[in-house]
């Protein structure tokens, strides 16, 4: 079932955030399993909104992140705040 993933990422910037996302993804081809990617500015931080084929394999990609914030020199502050919620339907344009 797939499921919607939410991120906050506390204090961090869009430039940050695109910092970060070039070490995690490089090529900004899709991750395994991912369906639709969107970000951008939250309160206090950067947003994120994800849905994925599985919970597994959003855990399987969010197990970069960390490391690959370090990599590129941005300091999060704070694990990411994730919230998973099922999907319940989905419609395309």
């Amino acid at each position: 079932m797939a499921v919607g993933i939410r991120i906050k990422l506390l204090g961090i910037t869009g430039e940050q955030f695109d910092t970060g996302h070039d070490q995690i993804n490089p090529d900004r081809t899709p991750p395994k399993g991912l369906l639709f990617h969107a970000s951008g500015p939250v309160d206090g931080g950067w947003g994120i909104l994800d849905f994925w084929e599985s919970r597994a394999d959003f855990d399987a990609f969010a197990a970069r992140i960390p490391d690959a914030f370090a990599a590129a020199g941005v300091q999060l502050q704070g694990p990411p705040d994730i919230h998973e919620f099922p999907v319940h339907e989905t419609i395309s344009a």
